[in-house]
Order: structure tokens, then sequence, then C-alpha cells
């Protein structure tokens, strides 16, 4: 495995030595240039790769070294939190997408994850989500990403997913969804829902590398994409 990071104090004093506590074989590299002849000359199974590097841009790196390596496993670490960088880094060909700063236990388990999809032999990346898509689990109480990672919900998440999940592709209004999570709606506080749904996108988006694919229609409410 190799971390191609520029910033050399994170690269080598943070992020080599505590993936190599956490059992990966992995070398550290400062440019494209350098991945990509790394690549030419040794097999590499899984690369983590920054999106600001000095002579290239990390999501048109990664959408070329996805058509060019599709064997290869890419998972984007960067500092570019926002959802629309997340989709755009997913939608170049990473594997998983992780904002900085990261919990390296976080970083780990995301790499063992790939690593094991790679192992078991991974699907083309056009076939990587499946029909279903996002689901939750026989309960309900348990959100599953494509990729077949999780997270656990609460008492209030879940009826709010229940709701948008049923009606994938469809905008669901803000006071359905209110009436989804409370009887009482005109005591109900509006900006609760929003704080709801900005913690479960980063739940989401910190427990399986992935964005929420919930869209917001301003003045109206949300939509759940499949």
């Amino acid at each position: 495995m190799v971390v191609l990071e520029d910033d050399r104090v994170l690269r080598d004093c943070v992020l080599l030595p505590r993936l190599r506590d956490h059992g990966f074989a992995v070398d550290g590299l400062a440019s494209a240039a350098e991945l990509l002849a790394c690549l030419q000359q040794q097999p590499v199974d899984i690369a983590v790769i920054d999106a600001g590097l000095p002579d290239a841009d990390g999501f048109e790196l990664v959408q070329s070294l996805r058509r060019r390596y599709p064997p290869l496993g890419l998972l984007m670490l960067t500092g570019r939190a926002s959802v629309t960088d997340q989709m755009r880094g997913l939608s170049s060909g990473a594997d998983a997408y992780l904002a900085k700063p990261v919990d390296i236990s976080l970083l780990a388990a995301t790499l063992h994850s790939l690593a094991r999809r790679l192992r078991e032999g991974r699907q083309p990346a056009a076939e990587a989500v499946p029909d279903g898509g996002w689901r939750l689990d026989a309960g309900g109480w348990r959100l599953l990403s494509p990729l077949g990672c999780g997270v656990n919900l609460t008492r209030s998440e879940r009826p709010l997913l229940q709701r948008l999940i049923a009606a994938t592709g469809e905008v669901v209004l803000r006071e359905e969804l209110i009436s989804t999570l409370t009887d009482d709606v005109f005591e109900f506080d509006t900006h609760r829902l929003d704080s709801m749904i900005h913690r479960l996108r980063r739940k989401v988006a910190n427990g399986c590398g992935l964005p929420l694919p919930l869209t917001s229609v301003h003045g109206e409410g949300y939509v759940f994409i499949a």
C-alpha cells in the first residue's frame, strides 16, 4: 500500500507509523509522478491519495488511475470535507473518501474493509453499487451502505430514514418529516430537523466513508437518491 501525501510531517510522522502499527505494509510518496513511477515498477494493492497535490489534481488522478489500473484500491484522504467534494471523489472512481483530520482507527478500519473486498474480488467500478444501494436492515435500526458497511440509528433517525427511503427519488416535505418525528408538529422546533440531518450526514460520512445520498430541496424538503 502507498500513501500519497505531500505534507511530509503528516505523512512520515503520523500516517505511515500509525498505519504500520495497524499491520499495514505501507510506503509514502509525495507527488503524482512518484506514484505513477511506483505503479510501473511494482504491484500496489491500495493507494491513499490526497486531493491537493503539488503536481496534479487528486480527483483527476483518481479518475485516471481507475481507468488505467482497474484492480487498484483507491481511498481519498483530504481536507476537502464538503458533500460535493465527497461525491466528486467517489464518482471519479475512489472506493472510499475520508476527510482530514481523520481518526486513525477509522482510516485503518476502512482500509482493512477495502483490502478484504479486493481479496474477495471486487466488481468493476460501474457495478460497485448493487440494486437497492443504501438500505435499512431488517429491523430498521441500521443503515447499510452500497459497500456493506453501516451505522446504527437513534430512535429519531430510524423513522426519519424509513420515511425518506420509502419515498426514494421523491421530495418529502419538511412538514411530513416533522410529523414523522412528533405528534405535536406546532411545538416542534423546525431547526431541530436540519440539525438532525446534519448530524446524520456526518455520522454516515465518518462511519461509511461515503456521503449520504440525501439532497435538500430549498423551501420544500429532502429527497433520498438511490
